[in-house]
This record gives structure tokens, C-alpha cells and sequence, in this order.
């Protein structure tokens, strides 16, 4: 076997010889075993017995390294000595760990986005202060001279951090770099550090009685930010969503835009239904040709995120954000419209109901969100009731 092999072989095991295998998963993760039979141990059959050992991931131990552990282990074994007690191996450090996991992991991210954001945490507030430890030496201090400075001034920055530094001290648990109790469970159940009270932060909306002033002033201006925002309000979608929409997501002839799971909050795709308001907005764009139905000011590139919020100061609306918009439609389904709550939230791409009720409820309402839509649209726009009702579908 060679280094290149090692970083190439597809899943399964691979031997390189003397018991030594590589071991790549579906995934992509490698790591190092070695087959080994500990001279007088018997099996239940009462044949000698194989047994295998974990030697570590291929981005902790090299291919040398693990051939000398390999050898070290069946010396062991060939003197009755079970490597599993017997053995003295190298102990990776927090960061080596860290970073095995972060890649271990790259298939399950939502996104790049949120994997970055997972390994920049440790980066800022875990690695320059036990980074190089050996795992196995890290305990209850040590965890806590990276969680008390931020405990209380960044709560949910802390929480995070938290979680990831337990998970990595699991794994290094489960491939037999420690023992004993997870240092993170320990301070959490004995309280170590303070409780903090955090309040929710709503996101400040307009009230739905000045929707339609504002929506009449944002029709005056042709800027991208202002379609992009009056397609947001009518939709009641997340701005993320709405930015990041391609052509390919619209079948404008069935009057419907299918935002994939990838970039959904809850990671299942949505069903939006479209308006002929709506559709009014959008169509003109397609004589840009760009990927993106809002482009910004690079080809082929979408709006900024904070192109809308921009717009919104200019407009010296107070108070006011993006995802605001979604509270006041909230408000105005429940005041005015008198919907049903499910279909609200389904509106809004919110779950509804435990998991089993959503095991059996299938159905996306998506003609009764239509007609919501319609009615909404209306209002917003002052679309005349007859037009709404003619336009039944949307």
C-alpha cells in the first residue's frame, strides 16, 4: 500500500499485510485496523481467537505509523499479551481529533455554510487553548477555560461550543484514546457554570394594516432589492430562500416555485404557490438569462442578504426587517383571513403536528394555501376582489 492508495481506495477494508488493514467507509472516513490472534486465547468454538483494534483515522496516524503499531501488536499477541491493555500508542491531540471528525462529518452538513461554521467555533474558542492537549488530557478545567470567558456575553456561541467539544471527546473515547466520564456531561450535571436566562428575539415586523401603502411605494422603484422584497412579502418565504432562487425551480405554467430541501430551514423541499401578482414580478427577469432569478451585481451571482435590509433603510422604514414579513402575514391569516393554523404554518414552511402526525398527514394543502395566497395577494397589492376570485388558482 502507498500514501496514495491510502487517499484514494474506495469503501471497504484493504489489506497492506501482517494483519494491517485500511478501513474506508461509505462515507469517505479511513482509519486503521489491525487483526491480531493473542496466543492462548480461544474463541467459544475453541479456535484461536482474531480479534481487531483500532489504531486511529488515516488523518491522525500515517501509513508508517500504523505499520510500526501493527507490528508492536502482534508482537504482543505472539507473547499471550492482549494489545488492548498491553499496548503504548501516541494520543492525537484535541485539534487532530477535531479535524478528523469535521471531515468524518462532511457528507451530514445541511450545507458548506454549517460545516464551516461547526469547525470555525473550535477554531476561535477551543483550539487556542487546549487545540494541542492530548485528548486524553483534557478534563472538567480544561473545558472550562474555553466555555466560562463567553458563558454569559455569548450564550449561544458557548452552547455550541459546548456540544461539538462532547462530541469530539466522544469519538475520541470510542476509538480508545480516553476513558472515563465526558468532561462537558460532568460540568452540565453538576452545574458548574451559571444559568443564563436568554429571551427569544423576535424579528420586529410591520403591522399588517401599512402593508399596502408600503407595498404601493415599492412598486414605484425598479431596483433588484425592491422585486426581491415584494416577491418576499407576497410569498412570505425566508429571504435565504428567496435570493437563492434559480429558474430551474419554477414551473411558471402550473404557477408553482419548488425550493429543494438543501436550502430549506427544515431540510424538506416546499411547495410555494405563485400568484399572478406574483408571477408579474418575476417574468420580466427572465430576459436577464441569469441562474438567478434575483441577480445581483456580479453575473450570475444572487442578491446580497443584505440587499433587502438596505433597501428598507433607504426607505427610512423603522423598526421593520425582512423576515419580519412573515410575522405580519402570520397575523394578518390569523385576524383577518381566519385560516386554519395549519395551513398558516404550512405556508410559512413551519412543521405541524408531533412526527407521526406528519407521518400520515402527506398532503401540502397546496390548493387551500393557493387560495390564502390569492386572498393575501389581494390585499397587499389591492388586487380587486372580483380579480381574486376570477383568478381563483392564483
Amino acid at each position: 500500500m502507498t500514501k496514495k492508495l491510502v487517499e484514494n481506495l474506495g469503501a471497504g477494508r484493504h489489506g497492506d499485510g501482517g494483519g494491517l488493514y485500511l478501513v474506508v467507509d461509505p462515507s469517505g472516513a479511513r482509519r486503521w485496523i489491525v487483526r491480531v490472534v493473542v496466543k492462548g486465547q480461544r474463541n467459544l468454538k475453541g479456535a484461536p481467537l482474531r480479534t481487531d483494534f483500532g489504531l486511529g483515522g488515516v488523518h491522525v496516524v500515517t501509513l508508517n505509523q500504523a505499520r510500526e503499531r501493527a507490528l508492536e501488536y502482534r508482537r504482543m499477541a505472539k507473547q499471550g499479551l492482549n494489545p488492548r491493555f498491553n499496548a503504548s500508542r501516541e494520543i492525537p491531540s484535541f485539534e487532530e481529533v477535531a479535524g478528523q471528525v469535521h471531515i468524518e462529518r462532511m457528507p451530514t452538513w445541511k450545507n458548506a455554510k454549517h460545516g464551516a461554521q461547526w469547525i470555525n467555533t473550535l477554531r476561535d474558542y477551543a483550539f487556542p487553548k487546549i487545540g494541542r492537549m492530548p485528548v486524553d488530557s483534557i478534563g472538567q478545567p480544561e473545558v472550562l477555560m474555553c466555555l466560562s470567558p463567553i458563558w454569559t456575553d455569548k450564550h449561544e456561541t458557548a452552547r455550541r461550543l459546548a456540544q461539538r467539544i462532547k462530541i469530539i471527546l466522544d469519538v475520541a473515547k470510542s476509538k480508545g484514546f480516553r476513558s472515563g466520564e465526558n468532561a462537558v456531561t460532568a460540568i452540565f450535571d453538576t452545574q458548574v457554570l451559571p444559568r443564563v436566562k436568554t429571551k427569544a428575539k423576535h424579528h420586529r415586523a410591520m403591522k399588517w394594516q401599512d402593508v399596502p401603502a408600503f407595498y404601493a411605494d415599492l412598486k414605484t422603484r425598479d431596483a433588484m432589492a425592491a422585486k426581491a422584497l415584494m416577491f418576499t412579502c407576497l410569498t412570505g418565504s425566508r429571504t435565504g430562500e428567496v435570493l437563492g432562487m434559480q429558474w430551474g425551480e419554477l414551473d411558471l405554467a402550473a404557477k408553482l416555485w419548488t425550493c429543494p430541501a438543501e436550502r430549506m430551514k427544515m431540510g424538506e423541499s416546499h411547495r410555494v404557490p405563485l400568484t399572478d401578482e406574483m408571477l408579474a414580478i418575476i417574468e420580466p427577469l427572465r430576459e436577464m438569462q441569469s441562474d438567478y432569478v434575483f441577480e445581483g451585481q456580479k453575473r450570475h451571482k444572487p442578491l446580497s442578504n443584505m440587499a433587502m435590509l438596505m433597501l428598507l433603510r433607504r426607505m427610512e422604514v423603522e423598526g421593520v426587517t425582512v423576515h419580519g414579513f412573515r410575522s405580519t402575514f402570520r397575523d394578518w391569516a390569523s385576524e383577518v383571513a381566519n385560516a386554519p393554523r395549519e395551513i398558516v404554518e404550512m405556508s410559512l414552511a413551519h412543521k405541524v403536528g408531533s412526527d407521526v402526525e406528519r407521518a400520515y398527514a402527506r398532503s401540502d394543502l397546496l390548493e387551500k394555501r393557493r387560495a390564502l395566497m390569492v386572498q393575501w395577494t389581494g390585499f397587499v397589492a389591492g388586487v380587486e376582489k372580483s380579480k381574486c376570485r376570477k383568478h381563483g388558482g392564483g
